[in-house]
């Protein structure tokens, strides 16, 4: 940047080097500082993995662990299958339990319970016909 032209040329036809090109290699870091900065930014990665993917899924089977410690007859349950029902019996040392869903009873491992199920509010009446025939008059209409 600073060297004339004619100086660089010079010097390039002496030592077979540009001058930008021996500018270049004085700024080069060292070995111990190319490792220390791949070094680090490795442990940013592996501190990343932890805190979005392996610290949040650890949680998750904690909190699912403890859901299924305390179970109790009654509960209302999914399993990882779909099936809704209540639990009927827990065996205190077996990791069975019996379902119940409606008409049929089935035994399941504690492990496929996959949720306790909420108790939701009774769905809205169905309605009537005449009222549906309106809207689809005013829809037609329009």
């Amino acid at each position: 940047m600073f060297i004339s032209k004619a100086y660089a040329q010079a010097t390039e036809t002496i030592t077979g080097v540009s001058a930008e090109t021996a500018a270049l290699a004085g700024e080069a870091p060292s070995a111990a500082s190319a490792f220390a900065w791949n070094m680090g930014l490795i442990l940013v990665l592996v501190m990343m993995f932890y805190f979005l993917l392996i610290r949040p899924q650890q949680k998750r089977f904690n909190e699912h662990k403890l859901m299924l410690d305390a179970l109790k007859k009654g509960d209302k349950i999914v399993t990882s299958g779909g099936l809704v029902g209540t639990i009927s019996k827990i065996k205190a040392g077996d990791d069975e339990v019996e379902i119940d869903l409606g008409e049929v009873k089935v035994m399941a491992l504690r492990s496929s319970i996959q949720a306790k199920a909420e108790k939701t509010a009774p769905a809205k009446p169905a309605l009537k016909e005449e009222t549906v025939k309106k809207e689809t008059k005013k829809a037609v209409k329009k």
